[in-house]
């Protein structure tokens, strides 16, 4: 059985060498449809574990509340309806009155498109600038490399002082000189830099090691906007109790933002962890879309072989003939042929996980995330074409089985 199975891949890359071109156009177009599939599931699970890595930085433990908007269905129309922004002064009343176990920091977004100056260097106007007060260095889950966190009452005051981020220092500070204590433009203002963060890398192309911190106070005045919302950052110090703090906290803002009873929260209480598990939710859709464009490919592909191998019964008909009249049966004729289609199939499948996996993790690069090998998709992929080339060769290895001899023999 075994030397029968070795005899036929033989004679099916004998076959393939002597048409090869046609052989190689589909080969190519089975190996596209398994890099499209695999090298977008591929970036898809790169994305998820750097969403996931970059979550579980901030701890399991942690909790922010923040501005909510939701869409609304009116009859046959569509309304938004967008909530009250969360004031300064009502974080702040939070921040005094949530006595739970833990600590709390409120931070707002200033901008993403400012522009830092040393010198004679500067950067691209797509800096984030972040306002926050004292305790965002915990919640946040940030490390200092070099320097030291803001002090209570620099924040109070809205001192000109700043924390960078390390890729952020790096691009400003080419000559080696140490940033502590340079004075640096961030946008219209000087800052003194007093602390630069541990680089944390990218997530989903974005990365915080470009983002200033300002203390709170600062932003508000220097990076001052209508409507400015703000966001409370909790972390809880005992993970069991998670749970509780959150109920506390959400009970406590409900009253601090006057919700009446029975109505729904003006603001959102989400976990960390939860806010990756959304997004990675929403990959699902990508994946479909994915999947759906590998299958149909991956048809195109099937019928390509298919015709292939049709082509060859005809070109190989008397060789048919031949065969059986020297005994062979109508087993060993359509295994051959077969074994053919499914080569074919192996070929392509092969190519295509390789270049998949390459795509995939130049994706992965991109982000800064690690490099994958897509263990799951690798083996579906080699499977499916593996299902093409038998969905793909049956019939055609079926009619060469059934050929008459006689008629073959004598067949132009």
């Amino acid at each position: 059985m075994k030397l029968l199975v070795i005899e036929n891949i033989k004679i099916s890359l004998e076959s393939i060498r002597s048409h090869l071109l046609r052989t190689i156009l589909t080969i190519l177009i089975i190996a596209f449809g398994i890099m499209a599939l695999v090298g977008i599931l591929t970036a898809i699970d790169s994305l998820e574990y750097s969403i996931t890595k970059s979550f579980s930085s901030m701890g399991a433990n942690t909790f922010t509340i923040r501005n909510r908007s939701m869409q609304m269905q009116i009859g046959e129309g569509r309304r938004e309806k967008h909530y009250e922004a969360i004031t300064i002064d009502q974080a702040q009343r939070f921040k005094e009155n949530y006595k739970f176990p833990a600590y709390t920091s409120i931070s707002t977004f200033a901008t993403h498109t400012a522009t830092v100056k040393f010198e004679s260097e500067k950067t691209n106007p797509n800096i984030g600038v972040i306002g926050a007060d004292e305790n965002y260095m915990f919640t946040s889950g940030s490390e200092l490399e070099k320097g030291r966190n803001f002090t209570p009452i620099e924040v109070f005051a809205g001192s000109n002082v700043a924390i960078i981020g390390g890729e952020l220092a790096s691009s400003i500070f080419k000559k080696g000189e140490n940033p502590i204590e340079q004075i640096i433009t961030i946008g219209p203002g000087k800052y003194i830099v007093i602390g630069v963060l541990k680089s944390k890398g990218n997530s989903m192309g974005f990365s915080g090691d470009k983002n200033c911190i300002l203390p709170l106070n600062n932003v508000r005045q220097t990076f001052a906007r209508s409507n400015m919302s703000f966001s409370i950052s909790v972390l809880v110090k005992d993970p069991k109790r998670m749970d509780a703090g959150i109920d506390e906290a959400v009970g406590l803002f409900r009253v601090i933002r006057k919700v009446n009873i029975g109505e729904d929260n003006s603001f959102e209480a989400a976990k960390s962890d939860n806010m990756a598990k959304s997004f990675i939710e929403n990959m699902k859709y990508v994946s479909m879309a994915a999947s759906i464009i590998g299958f149909i490919t991956l048809l195109g592909a099937a019928i390509g072989l298919m015709n292939i191998m049709l082509v060859s019964v005809s070109e190989r008909t008397r060789e048919i003939g031949i065969r059986k009249s020297m005994g062979a049966t109508k087993k060993v004729i359509r295994n051959q042929f077969l074994f053919e289609a499914v080569v074919i199939g192996q070929l392509g499948g092969i190519l295509g996980v390789i270049l998949g996996i390459l795509i995939g993790n130049v994706v992965s690069l991109a982000i800064g995330s690690d490099f994958i090998i897509p263990w799951k998709w690798i083996i579906g992929g080699i499977s499916m074409c593996l299902a093409v080339g038998l969905i793909s060769g049956i019939y055609p290895a079926t009619k060469a089985a059934s050929l008459d001899p006689i008629e073959s023999l004598r067949y132009e």
